[in-house]
């Protein structure tokens, strides 16, 4: 049940890390024009902070599943689709940037996330955070179900009385 459970948390992560870090990385570059950083006044611009937030916001959900004590399921699904897409992008960039909600019809929140989604992937991000999500996959630890200590099972009501063991 628990591994089970790990593949559902697994699929949810891949759908923040892959639209939400998309949709984000676009509202946190807004500040940024042609390499050098423009001056966001909050004040007045607070898309920009709004898109750092939500970054933030991925961050800890990423954190949290890398160092939870779940199934490693929940690192190894996100971890598959995000290194399997930049695989796709090393060998065919043009099927790769195919994948990605780009369509001008869509809303334009998704078009936002998929244009967020090509830049994360073009600079090799996805390819970062895949294998940190890998690392746990790899811990045997991390496969075995919580051992229960043997002096937790132990009553000491249960022995007969005058008995040494």
């Amino acid at each position: 049940m628990r591994h089970f459970l790990g593949l559902l948390l697994g699929v949810v992560v891949t759908g923040i890390l892959l639209a939400g870090t998309g949709w984000a990385s676009q509202d946190a570059a807004r500040g940024v024009v042609n390499g050098a950083a423009a001056a966001v006044d909050p004040v007045r611009d607070t898309t920009a902070l709004i898109g750092l937030g939500a970054m933030l916001a991925a961050g800890l959900v990423l954190g949290l599943v890398v160092a939870g004590r779940v199934s490693p399921l929940a690192t190894f699904i996100p971890s598959m689709a995000l290194l399997a897409w930049t695989v796709v992008y090393l060998l065919d960039v043009h099927r790769a940037l195919g994948l990605v909600p780009a369509d001008p019809s869509m809303s334009p929140e998704i078009v936002q996330a998929g244009k967020g989604m090509q830049n994360l992937l073009a600079e090799g991000v996805y390819a970062m955070i895949g294998i940190a999500l890998f690392i746990p996959v790899l811990m045997p630890s991390r496969w075995a179900g919580r051992q229960r200590d043997m002096e937790e099972g132990y009553d000491e009501e249960s022995s007969p009385s005058g008995s040494y063991y």
